[in-house]
């Protein structure tokens, strides 16, 4: 199976990346593996209980991307520095299941593996 990954570096609700992300991901799981790798403030994107009054709830969205079998990371220094703490296993207690935290380095082992690579950022 071939392999999408997907470099977010948006936080939500600042531009439609998140949007178009998870638009591209949900119809490429048909016939893809897909990752998504969350780096700068991006990693706010997965924070449960988020409730954007005008915009549909991003977080959620990559929740179902996770549970449908993508691959959802979180840099863990972008991550601590914005006070998101990873447990051993990568998880955190304000992002939902699914997503985890991890090394910068598990990027560039994503993209070696990948066949397509699309990065949205400003």
């Amino acid at each position: 199976m071939k392999t999408l990954t997907i470099i977010l570096a948006d936080g939500p609700y600042i531009s439609e990346y998140a949007m178009i992300a998870f638009k591209i991901a949900d119809a490429a799981l048909k016939r893809y593996q897909v990752n998504i790798f969350f780096y700068l403030d991006a990693v706010h994107i997965p924070k449960r209980g988020q409730n954007p009054a005008f915009f549909t709830g991003e977080a959620e969205l990559f929740a179902d991307l996770a549970e449908r079998g993508a691959v959802i990371r979180a840099c863990s220094r972008c991550a601590a520095a914005r006070g998101y703490l990873a447990k051993e296993d990568g998880c955190c207690k304000e992002y939902h299941d699914g997503i985890k935290i991890s090394s910068l380095y598990d990027l560039p082992e994503m993209l070696s593996k990948s066949d397509k690579v699309i990065c949205l950022c400003r």
